[in-house]
C-alpha cells in the first residue's frame, strides 16, 4: 500500500504540468511536467514506479522541485540513499490518498483524511485555503488517468 502511494504521489506531480487534454497516468504526466524532477527522481529511487502507474485511483499532494529546495540542505540526497528507502516511501506515500478526491468535494470544509502512509493530513478546503497540512495547493485538480494531483508548496513530513 505504501508503494502504491508513493506511485501515486509521482505520478501527480507529473500530472499537473500536463494539459488535462493530454491526460495521462502520474508518472507519465509528471516526467512531462518538468517541475517535478526530483519528485519523480525520488519515486524511482523507492520503487514506486509501477505502483503510479496502476489502476488507482490516487490523490497525490505534488509537491514542485522547489518545494524539495526548501528542505534542509542535504534532506533530498540523504532520503535517496538505498539504506533510507524505507523513509523515503513513507514521505511519498504520505503525499498519497486512496481513491479520487477532488477540490469540490472538500471545498468550504476541514477534512481529516488518512494518506497510504498510514497517517492522517488536515485538508482545508475553507476561505483560507487550499491547503494540506502547511502546504499551499498552488494548483489543484490536475487531471491524471488513474486520479488526480494538486500541485503543493512545500513537501509534508509524516509524523515521526
Amino acid at each position: 500500500m505504501k508503494k502504491l502511494s508513493l506511485a501515486l504521489a509521482s505520478a501527480s506531480f507529473i500530472a499537473f504540468a500536463a494539459p488535462a487534454a493530454n491526460a495521462a497516468d502520474i508518472v507519465d504526466t509528471a516526467v512531462g511536467a518538468g517541475q517535478f524532477n526530483t519528485l519523480v527522481a525520488a519515486v524511482q529511487a523507492a520503487g514506486l514506479v509501477d505502483t503510479l502507474k496502476g489502476d488507482g485511483p490516487f490523490t497525490v499532494f505534488a509537491p514542485t522541485d522547489e518545494a524539495f529546495a526548501k528542505l534542509p540542505a542535504g534532506t533530498v540526497e540523504e532520503l535517496l540513499k538505498p539504506e533510507n528507502k524505507d523513509k523515503l516511501v513513507a514521505v511519498l506515500t504520505y503525499h498519497v490518498l486512496p481513491g479520487k478526491v477532488m477540490y469540490a468535494d472538500v471545498q468550504g470544509k476541514m477534512v481529516e483524511a488518512a494518506t497510504v502512509e498510514g497517517a492522517t493530513v488536515m485538508v482545508d478546503g475553507t476561505y483560507s485555503g487550499p491547503k494540506v497540512n502547511d502546504a499551499k495547493i498552488v494548483t489543484p485538480d490536475v487531471a491524471a488517468d488513474n486520479g488526480v494531483i494538486h500541485v503543493i508548496d512545500t513537501v509534508i513530513l509524516p509524523p515521526m
